[in-house]
């Protein structure tokens, strides 16, 4: 029941539901996540963090450069409906629409080269 209970609460902010939606376009770098939602780094990193710990996204990181991707086949039922859900309740949202185009303009630009969000080593 915990675990459910970890993912209703990280499916209650707006910002959180953004993430699953464009995460499920493919994996993405910390920094072109920070760039799509606008936000302060340390913000998005909270943001990810209540999601990975739900769950709900899966990291690995390559170098100085962290991903993130939706779980795949071994991901727990709850986390599985859950994501099919959220797909199904916002794919025709506005802000969702928004997002997937900004995010295809940010996917073209080379990760050093988005604003501060990107890490330094």
């Amino acid at each position: 029941m915990n675990d459910c209970l970890a993912v209703a609460r990280a499916l209650s902010d707006e910002n959180r539901v953004r993430v699953l939606m464009f995460l499920g376009e493919g994996e993405l770098c910390v920094c072109q996540i920070i760039e799509v939602l606008g936000l302060a780094p340390s913000t998005v990193s909270e943001h990810l963090s209540i999601l990975h710990q739900a769950g709900l996204i899966v990291s690995r990181k390559e170098g100085r450069w962290i991903y993130y991707r939706l779980p795949g086949k071994d991901a727990s039922a709850c986390v599985a409906g859950a994501l099919s859900w959220i797909r199904k309740a916002f794919a025709d949202d506005a802000r969702v629409l928004a997002d997937s185009r900004a995010l295809k303009k940010v996917q073209l630009r080379k990760k050093e080269e988005l604003s501060a969000c990107c890490y330094k080593s």
